[in-house]
């Protein structure tokens, strides 16, 4: 085997490359690292982001690494073999060669050896001048001040700031980190509502005038005369599987148009058709490689991952046999 001592070398001769050759190398991981790795590991990368606080172990925080510790060719041989156990999969196959080693170079110049912020997106050239006068806002879209804090809690200044982040922060800098006296959100990731939009009484959604294009994917059908197994299942989907998988089963909600690659569409004829009550139960039990699916095996129970597969049948698509049957 050769890619460790390659890989050593690529890192070497990283550090003897020309000063203009090493900038546009970082320039492209840049790119690619905005795109692919923010999400979890954030644009300062410091692994302080929303995605973060649903994920155990957490993502790395690579501004508390050491350059003596952590190279190009370590976070090379992550990218091309994911981390088991982890939220963190293999790219191969989804980037090259060539990105893996650029974005590998950019995380260590950026955040390993300068602490750097990366990009900054509220500057002038972005059309945000004199960003700083909104810094009353800031410790909400930090999550410095958690947003559930009563107002009676908040100073006249932080008042104004609540304000603020809500009037016209909140669709990007959706929900700051919690703190100690927050209360516990539900774990569906909405933008700020729109038109008094509300999950409890929703109105008919669409993507112009509602609480967001996604919103509509957050929905479940409503089903009448279910079995006692399928309502089980639909508790059991709609607390745990329509995170990514959103509660219409299409995985076209927020979360699930984040992944790659995406979550199962389970209205999908062309892959129910093919699947089966069995190959269904050892996806959810094992999870799959290469993917967001985590394995349920030590959270769910056999009974309870075939009430999940019974609501699916019914509510989205006839799994396999059942398909044929119903011809």
């Amino acid at each position: 085997m050769l890619i460790r001592p390659v890989l050593a070398l690529l890192a070497g001769a990283w550090l003897a490359l020309p000063v203009a050759a090493t900038t546009s190398l970082v320039e492209q991981g840049r790119a690619v690292y905005n795109y692919r790795c923010y999400f979890c590991h954030g644009y300062s990368g410091d692994g302080n982001t929303l995605a973060a606080t649903y994920l155990n172990p957490k993502p790395s925080n690579f501004k508390q690494a050491s350059p003596e510790l952590l190279d190009v060719a370590k976070i090379e041989s992550v990218l091309h073999k994911g981390r088991p156990g982890t939220a963190m999969k293999a790219f191969s196959g989804i980037i090259s060669d060539s990105e893996m080693t650029a974005v590998a170079t950019f995380i260590v110049d950026e955040f390993v050896r300068r602490k750097a912020d990366n990009t900054r997106y509220h500057t002038v050239e972005n059309g945000w001048p004199e960003h700083e006068r909104y810094r009353i806002a800031f410790p909400f879209a930090k999550g410095e001040i958690p947003l559930s804090r009563p107002w009676e809690n908040l100073s006249a200044s932080e008042v104004a700031g609540k304000r603020l982040y809500l009037a016209s922060c909140i669709s990007c800098h959706d929900r700051g980190a919690a703190g100690e006296d927050d209360i516990t959100w539900e774990s569906r990731p909405v933008s700020y509502p729109r038109n008094h939009f509300s999950l409890a009484n929703p109105p008919k959604v669409d993507a112009m005038t509602s609480a967001s294009p996604y919103a509509l994917h957050d929905i479940p059908p409503k089903i009448v005369r279910m079995s006692r197994q399928e309502r089980r299942g639909e508790r059991l989907f709609q607390d745990n599987c329509a995170f990514c998988h959103g509660a219409d089963g299409s995985g076209q909600n927020w979360i699930g148009k984040f992944m790659e690659p995406p979550p199962r569409d389970l209205r999908s004829p062309s892959f129910m058709r093919q699947a089966t009550r069995e190959t269904l139960a050892h996806a959810i039990r094992e999870g799959l490689p290469n993917t967001s699916m985590p394995a349920w095996k030590s959270v769910l129970g056999d009974k309870e991952i075939r009430a999940i597969i019974a609501y699916i049948n019914r509510a989205f698509h006839p799994v396999g046999q059942e398909a044929a049957a119903a011809k």
